[in-house]
């Protein structure tokens, strides 16, 4: 029961990022400590493992263009 217990009381983040404003300065890709950004090849920041996003709000904080927002989701996504 531990196990479901975890599942439970873990949060489920959602990264979005506004490719319109984004500048593709790559400092979001930076401070994510668990390394779920990348640029894409338009320069632009993209999710590659959302499930993986421990909330930090990194990217958004220091997102010169406040193209990234973090927000909590719920369990279907």
């Amino acid at each position: 029961m531990i196990g479901g217990r975890d599942r439970l009381a873990k949060k489920l983040w959602e990264v979005v990022i506004n490719e319109k404003w984004c500048k593709g300065c790559n400092i979001c890709v930076e401070m994510c400590p668990v390394k779920i950004l990348r640029l894409n090849d338009r320069f632009k920041a993209e999710v590659v493992d959302m499930d993986r996003c421990v909330g930090c709000m990194n990217c958004s904080n220091y997102c010169p263009e406040f193209a990234v927002t973090v927000k909590e989701r719920g369990e279907n996504g």
